[in-house]
């Protein structure tokens, strides 16, 4: 009998989603099915990604439709649809139509691929998670939210820009809420194990610490309409493949807390071990104590948003 192919679900066509499903089928690593409400859009841009496989040498199957029904038995279920932020907007002001929709597509994809792993990267990224998990049902290690590896890659990015270094060498980590309070994390934060302080002054440190938490907004402003997806997407796909291989990544991700970090019954960025479970174990780390007070703020403004998500849910899903 034949090997059953790897199957994901990308929903929503836009930047984000389809440039995942690009990362995804170019690193040969499952089928795709990709979802958009837009008549054509995800037809569309699955046809031509097919038409790129005989150029960039992969060999799966990339499908588009409007319909849930494609998505059946799913490994793993991608979700990027929702309202992209306009400039001088934070994530946050998405929250209410980003719910509904969130919900919406939750319901649809988690009733067809009940034993899938939800991936989550609609904004406000930890609110959503959220929604995700009330939504479907899942067991929380089954649901999980991209933030924390694009908000450390951001702090890498930033600092080989500084020192001029490979961002090979730069070993970063990120937590918390992905917003305006999320915590880069000095003392998990070197270059080819020198650790960062001893590499740049508190001044410069300061500020690229601050321009990794307004970094996707930076983006905002720039492109005018749109917001980032390259970096978006490259996270989400490492987080598909670390499932699917069941390589144990460690990552930062939106977990469910359940007390870790003095976190009770909220998704926040914290250190995971990604398998073919989902989220296998969150990873606690000895933090100092400036940080796990900045992580406890953070995660309070994420409860203040999940408190909100209550109230928003539709009770009949």
């Amino acid at each position: 009998m034949p090997k059953k192919r790897k199957k994901i679900t990308v929903i929503g066509a836009g930047n984000v989603g389809a440039t995942t499903a690009q990362r995804i089928v170019e690193k040969n690593l499952a089928d795709v099915v990709l979802i958009d409400i837009v008549e054509g859009l995800a037809e569309g841009k699955a046809l031509d990604l097919a038409e790129a496989a005989p150029v960039v040498g992969h060999n799966m199957h990339i499908t588009g439709s409007t319909s849930y029904d494609a998505t059946e038995g799913s490994d793993i279920v991608i979700i990027t649809s929702g309202v992209p932020r306009k400039p001088g907007m934070s994530r946050d002001d998405l929250l209410e139509t980003n719910t509904r929709i969130v919900q919406s597509v939750t319901r649809e994809a988690s009733a067809r691929s009940p034993e899938a792993v939800i991936i989550v990267v609609a904004n406000p990224l930890d609110a959503m998670t959220y929604v995700a998990y009330k939504t479907s049902g899942f067991a929380p290690q089954k649901v999980v939210g991209m933030a924390g590896i694009l908000d450390s890659a951001r702090f890498r990015a930033f600092i080989a820009m500084e020192l001029d270094v490979s961002v090979n060498d730069v070993t970063a980590l990120v937590l918390g809420g992905h917003g305006d309070d999320m915590v880069p994390c000095p003392e998990y934060t070197s270059i080819a194990g020198v650790p960062i302080r001893e590499m740049m002054s508190s001044e410069t440190l300061a500020s690229l610490v601050d321009r990794t938490r307004k970094g996707g907004a930076e983006i905002v402003s720039l492109l005018k309409k749109g917001s980032a997806f390259y970096a978006p997407s490259a996270a989400a796909a490492e987080m598909a493949e670390a499932i699917l291989t069941d390589s144990k990544l460690i990552r930062p991700c939106a977990a469910f807390c359940k007390g870790q970090y003095s976190i009770d019954g909220l998704f926040v960025g914290v250190p995971v071990r990604l398998g073919s479970g989902g989220v296998e174990e969150i990873v606690e780390l000895s933090l100092g104590s400036e940080t796990l007070s900045r992580l406890g703020a953070s995660a309070e403004a994420v409860r203040v948003l999940s408190d909100k998500v209550d109230n928003l849910l539709d009770p009949s899903s």
